[in-house]
Formats: C-alpha cells, sequence, structure tokens
C-alpha cells in the first residue's frame, strides 16, 4: 500500500530505473579458493566467503560477479566450485553461509549468466572455519552427470542427473559427525573429492574430522570404498589435494581445519601403485608454527607441484614450489615481489607482504607460467611461475569487491564518499573508480565501526574503531582536519569504570562512538562518562544529562545541538550549547513507550545510527523506531511518522530533488512483499523500488546513504560484496530534452 493523500489514494509510482556499479578498492577479503577451467584457456573461477562468486572473463580482462542477483544471504558464502572438465559453458557453485542457513548446488549452462538452483538437504559452511578446505564438489570427468559432494556434517552425496537431485552414498563409510549443536560450531567433515582424469572410476576423498581413517579411495566411480593406509600419523588432516597426470595425488595436512589455529602440517604424495612419500618441504623439527593447505600440480609436467602455508605468521606465509616432485623445493617468498600499484591499501605498513591464510593455490592448465593464490586480503597472480630469478607478483583483483562494510558517509563537502571497512580499516574514496592510496592510518584500526563529519566544515571529521583484540593497543579514535586523507589520535581521560560494569572502557574497546558538531569545533565521544573536547583533545571536559551508551547525533546545520533518543527512559534528549548539557524536551508524535523500540537505535558498536540529522538545515531530524521511519522539522519537538507500507532496516539522506522540499530518503526495507532498496522525494509518502532482480547482493547490507551533493546518487555498504553506488539512468528522450531546453 501506499498510503491515502488529501486528493484521494496515491498512484504507485513506477520504479526508477538505476545503474550500480563497485566503489573500487580491488579485493579485500578471504577468497578461499580459486580454480582454473580445463577446458578452455583463459577462463578461472572464484569462490569468496561471504561476496559470492566470480568469473574471469578473458576478453573484457576482469572478473564478473556472478550471483549479484541472489536474494538468499546465505547463498553469498561459497563452499566449493567445480567447472565442467570439458564443456566450459557449465559450472557449479556449492552455496551456503553455514549450518544455519539454507544450501543448494547451482548449477548453470551460460558461465554463471543464469542458474539452476537446488536446494539440498545438507549444511554447508561457506563462511565457517575450514572454508579453506577442498574442493568438495567433483564432477565424474568419465560420467559429467555424476557429481559427488563431500559434505561437512552429513557424509558423501551424489547426484546421478547433473546436479538436479541428490542422494546420500550410503557406501561411502563414514556417515559424517551430524549437525552441530552451536552456532559458531562447525565440523570439517568430507575436505575434498578428487576425481583422476586418467583413470576411469577412480575418486580419492579426504576426511578433516578426527578418527582413525582419514582418506578412501574408490577405483568404480564411488560404488565401494576403501580406507587407504598409510601416509601421515592420524593427527594430521588432509586439507586438500590434487592429481597429476601421472595418477599421483599431492595431498597437505594441517593439525586444524583453518583458517586460524593451525600449528603445524605436512605434504605427502599418495601413488596409489607405488605407495607414500614425505614430501614436507621443511621437515625441521623447529619449523616455524604453521601448515599446509594451498596445492597445485602443473598440467604439463606432473613432477611441478606447488603447496603453500597456512597461520605461518613467523616469518610469513609462503609458497613452495618444485621441479621435481617434493624431493626439492624453492621458497618463493625469499625471491617475489609484490607491484600492488593497483590496490596501493595493501602496502598496510608501507610494503605489501606476501600474505596470509593462503589457503587457495592453482597454476593455469594451459599456461605453466600463470599461476595464482589467494590471501585473507586479496588474490596474487604471476606470469613468471616456471622461470629463475626474481618473480613479479600483483593483485589480479579486476572487477572483485569482496569486502565487509561497516559504515560509510557522504559528506557535504571534498570526497564524495569515506568508508569504514571490516579488517582493512576504511578509506577516503576521491576517485570512485580507482583503489584509494591508502587506508586510514594514525591510528590505523582493522575496523572502522562510526564516521562523522562537521555539516558546515566538511573538511573535519571524526572516527572510531577497534582491533581483532579485545582491546585496541592505542587510540580507537581519531579526527581529521583534511576530509579523511590524514588523521591525528584521539586519547579521552581515563576514568573508572561504573559500578558493576566489566572489561576495559568503550573507548579501549572500540564501542565509544564520537560525532562532531556543525562548525567542527566540538568533538563528542558518548563512553561511560560522556565527554566533549573544543580544542582536538588536549582537554577534555564532562557533558552533562547524557546517559552512558546512546547514540548521539549532531545537527547538520546548527552548531549549537546534539540529539541523543534515550529508549530507557522514553525521551529525547538535546544539547543547545554545543554539546555540554543535555536536557529533555517535550515531544509529540512518537510512541509513549520507547523502550521495547532500544534495539532499533543501534546499540552495536557497528550498526547505523538510528537517527540522522539533514544535511544544510538546522533542526531536521530523521529516526527509525522498529521498521518505521519519523521526521521532524523542529529539533525534535514534534514528529510525523511517515513511510506508510515500508518496513525499514537501513535508511540514508541525499540530496533533494529539484524542488523538492525534502532530502531524498533511500530505504532498505520490505514493501508489498518486495525486499530492495527504494527512494523517496517527497519526504517519505511515496516510494519507488530503485534497484530490480539483478541488483541484490544477497540482501547482505550494512548501511546506506544518498550524497548530498549530488541528486539521485547513493550509495549501499554490503556485508561481502563492498560498497555499490547507483545513479539513476537518464533516458535518450530526457536527455535530448534536456540538452535543448
Amino acid at each position: 500500500m501506499i498510503g491515502v493523500l488529501a486528493g484521494g489514494a496515491a498512484p504507485a509510482p513506477r520504479a526508477a530505473p538505476y545503474q550500480w556499479q563497485n566503489v573500487v578498492v580491488g579485493g579485500g577479503g578471504f577468497a578461499p579458493g580459486i580454480v582454473f577451467s580445463t577446458a578452455e584457456r583463459g577462463l578461472a573461477y572464484l569462490r569468496t566467503d561471504m561476496g559470492g562468486a566470480y568469473r574471469w572473463d578473458a576478453a573484457a580482462a576482469r572478473w564478473i560477479p556472478l550471483q549479484d542477483g541472489n536474494a538468499e544471504s546465505s547463498y553469498m558464502g561459497v563452499e566449493s566450485i567445480a567447472p565442467d572438465p570439458v564443456n566450459p559453458d557449465i559450472v557449479y557453485l556449492a552455496a551456503g553461509m553455514g549450518s544455519y542457513g539454507p544450501a543448494a548446488i547451482w548449477r548453470s549452462a551460460d558461465r554463471g549468466q543464469n542458474w539452476t538452483i537446488t536446494r539440498v538437504p545438507f549444511a554447508m559452511g561457506g563462511n565457517e572455519d575450514g572454508r579453506g578446505l577442498g574442493e568438495r564438489l567433483a564432477i565424474d570427468p568419465h560420467d559429467r552427470a555424476h557429481l559427488l559432494f563431500g559434505s561437512r556434517h552429513d557424509g558423501l552425496w551424489e547426484s546421478r542427473d547433473a546436479g538436479r537431485s541428490w542422494s546420500k552414498a550410503v557406501a561411502f563409510p563414514l556417515a559424517g559427525l551430524g549437525a552441530p549443536t552451536a552456532r559458531r560450531q562447525t565440523h570439517g567433515g568430507l575436505s575434498f573429492v578428487v576425481f583422476d582424469r586418467e583413470v576411469r572410476g577412480r575418486v580419492l576423498v579426504g576426511s578433516a574430522d578426527a578418527g582413525d581413517r582419514h582418506l578412501f579411495r574408490s577405483d568404480d566411480a564411488g560404488a565401494h570404498w576403501a580406507p587407504v593406509t598409510g601416509g601421515p600419523d592420524k593427527t594430521m588432516l588432509p586439507v586438500k589435494a590434487v592429481v597429476g597426470r601421472d595418477h599421483v595425488y599431492t595431498i597437505t595436512y594441517a593439525d586444524g581445519i583453518g583458517p586460524n589455529g593451525i600449528t603445524r602440517g605436512a605434504v605427502w604424495r599418495y601413488d596409489p601403485a607405488q605407495g607414500w612419500s614425505d614430501v614436507t618441504p621443511d621437515k625441521r623439527p623447529d619449523a616455524p608454527i604453521g601448515g599446509y593447505m594451498g596445492v597445485a600440480v602443473s598440467a604439463q609436467d606432473p613432477r611441478v607441484i606447488a603447496v603453500s602455508t597456512v597461520d605461518r605468521f613467523k616469518p610469513i606465509d609462503t609458497v613452495w614450489r618444485s621441479t621435481d616432485a617434493g624431493r626439492h623445493w624453492d621458497e618463493l617468498y625469499r625471491r617475489s615481489t609484490r607491484d600492488v600499484s593497483a590496490s596501493p591499501f595493501l602496502a598496510f605498513s608501507g610494503e605489501a607482504d606476501f600474505g596470509h591464510w593462503i589457503a587457495g593455490l592453482a597454476i593455469d592448465p594451459f599456461d605453466a607460467s600463470h599461476a595464482a593464490y589467494v590471501t585473507g586480503a586479496t588474490l596474487y597472480a604471476t606470469k613468471a611461475f616456471d622461470r629463475p630469478g626474481t618473480m613479479p607478483w600483483a593483485p589480479w583483483t579486476r572487477g572483485i569487491e569482496q569486502t565487509a562494510v561497516i559504515t560509510l558517509t557522504s559528506p557535504t563537502g571534498g570526497a564524495p564518499l569515506v568508508s569504514g571497512f571490516g579488517d582493512i580499516g576504511g578509506f577516503r574514496h576521491n576517485d570512485l573508480s580507482v583503489s584509494p592510496p591508502h587506508v586510514h592510518r594514525t591510528p590505523f584500526l582493522s575496523n572502522t565501526n562510526t564516521l562523522d563529519y562537521a555539516g558546515r566544515a566538511p573538511h573535519v571529521m571524526v572516527r572510531s574503531g577497534s582491533t581483532h583484540t579485545r582491546e585496541v593497543p592505542g587510540a580507537s579514535l581519531a579526527w581529521s582536519a583534511d576530509g579523511g586523507t590524514s588523521w591525528q589520535p584521539l586519547q579521552p581521560p581515563a576514568v573508572p569504570r561504573p559500578a558493576g560494569a566489566d572489561g576495559p572502557a568503550p573507548e579501549r574497546t572500540g564501542d565509544a562512538p564520537i560525532v562532531v558538531s556543525a562548525d567542527g569545533a566540538v568533538f563528542l565521544v558518548e563512553s561511560d562518562y560522556p565527554v566533549l573536547t573544543r580544542d582536538h583533545g588536549r582537554s577534555w571536559q564532562p557533558v552533562t544529562g547524557l546517559p552512558r551508551a546512546l547514540r548521539p547525533t549532531a545537527d547538520k546545520a546548527d552548531a549549537r545541538r546534539f540529539y541523543a533518543i534515550d529508549f530507557a527512559a522514553s525521551r529525547v534528549l538535546r544539547s543547545d550549547d554545543g554539546g555540554a548539557t543535555f536536557h529533555p524536551i517535550a515531544t509529540q508524535g512518537l510512541p509513549a513507550d520507547l523502550s521495547n523500540l532500544g534495539k532499533s537505535q543501534g546499540q552495536s558498536r557497528e550498526a547505523q545510527n538510528a537517527l540522522v540529522a539533514t544535511p544544510g538545515t538546522a533542526g531536521q531530524l530523521w529516526l527509525k523506531l522498529g521498521d518505521d521511519l519519523y521526521r521532524s522539522a523542529d529539533a525534535g519537538a514534534r514528529w510525523t511518522r511517515v513511510a506508510p507500507g515500508l518496513a525499514i532496516t537501513h535508511y540514508g539522506l541525499g540530496r533533494a530533488a529539484p524542488g523538492a522540499r525534502w532530502p531524498a530518503v533511500y530505504a532498505i526495507g520490505r514493501k508489498d512483499g518486495i525486499d530492495g532498496i527504494w527512494r523517496s522525494i517527497d519526504g517519505g509518502t511515496r516510494w519507488q523500488r530503485i534497484n530490480d532482480a539483478a541488483h541484490q547482493w544477497g540482501l547482505r547490507f550494512r548501511v546506506i546513504s544518498g550524497d548530498p551533493k549530488r541528486f539521485g546518487r547513493v550509495y549501499i555498504g554490503t556485508d561481502g560484496r563492498g560498497i555499490v553506488y547507483g545513479d539513476p539512468v537518464v533516458s535518450a528522450a530526457r536527455a535530448t530534452r534536456k540538452g535543448t531546453s
């Protein structure tokens, strides 16, 4: 329902066509598996843990995202990927984020442009521990309608009709450990399924669960199975395997399923005719802590094999290459260079290192000089893998945006966008089509949790953030005088925690949000004891009347005013003296009891603030309560409920349409049974959907904001597909009229 206007029923507005693209960072997250097609030169696939799958388009020289039209969040975590070994048009995905969500096998006959999706009864874990194992999904090269899938919890499954239906392989000896009992628990399960392309019916399956038997072989395509004896001791878990055209399997082992927590590992070769050989690159008793995971073999010469370490943080993870089937090894990081000019943020501390979490490794089957490996932050490739001397690597990421975005803001001046990411901190984006020169630094915080800018002085910005440790080792707050190009740390005074409070203070953990007055003169920090500074942190004074653990908002035009919603006491608080004191104000139009709506305020440090001030207009506020949106034009005294029929999860403001009274409002939510992205240009009365079925990104959204300088521009922070932004499509007819007017 659209609702009713004064003149009667409002007609449903037409959808507003939009053009969507990514803000360029270039990689940025964990892609556990890289697989080259054996059917066509220049064809490769990449699976990510929360951003879907990609296909390398050699003609366009870029990676193409394959699941942007998907509306199921769970399917953006890809457990395994399997290109058909003969037909380059056919590819399969095993998609499922975790045991708590749905799982499916996806099949495409046109390289991922269209999919047939089959729900399956077994759970997957594309974003759980063990996501670097695999590949679990395999196509029988001698009967390509026959697929096997090694599940985490429920043993081995097979399809005889090209993935359309699945049944449990009852002959397989391990039934699986069953579903985990807690959300963050998982099993390694069956870690890989590898057919020998040269020997009809031969397939090897590994198990990464604890037990006495970890490897199983069939010589009749899975009708019968036998455990493979020998090899490393049973504490070593087989995590990945490849087979060369000499019929020998190279298998990497670790004492855990990763990607963290692995302390030791091994590499063994299994020859069904000759037995086992230990080819671990570093057999020293005092070898660095860590294991092995990535593994590859050359299609041209099966004696050329490569493996990667994982969790070897000292000195660093590396790739080893052998030309004699593992008798001698070359440690590649020692003679490698990395050109990260395409993704300069990778030089976090001045120089890009070789990488970490190297779970995926592959050698191009058509070009032995071309190899690639994944890290926790990017995908590297080289064209000199088979050459002596210095080995150059560079990010192979054009088109890949695999990041989790926490926050973003589009200031009223300066750069079009400033962002806060998980793991890689965030950026000032001067050019949306170019990877930014560096992350936020001084301090570098792996997560940026809140961002704010001064509405009338947008070169002044503030941020809060956290690290991967519970307590931030330095400052968790920072401010910028140049629109986010450079930063300086802020350190509020340390005070004892209130009675009953546990752990470090919020400003020690990154849980303390910070906002800045419209003129940039006041920074206000919400902590156990809220404080503000008027001299960039040289001195601090307490804030009176503002309870702890609220989310303040600064007016974007009136420097005297700050606001907060006290849900526990069901009241609106306002400061009229630049943040020094807050007082409750009489309000009309809001629910009388706000206590049950406290979760709407976004208490989590990563949640978007429910209370937003309009850039350029003093006292104009917007507030999300539950699924509902309210607005006020008089500094919070009177409120009007807007957005009839739209259940909102996130919203943001942008530049008003020409001649409009209200800012453009962008919302993520459900209307008339449709989950989508919506826009209103009349203060929230009527709404148009601005995305379509091809642009859904798993409906995994974290934050949304319009652009205050450009009508129609909207930025969306996703959980796995980076930042996408949209602009209205201008029709040819409209452009002609505009050009002649």
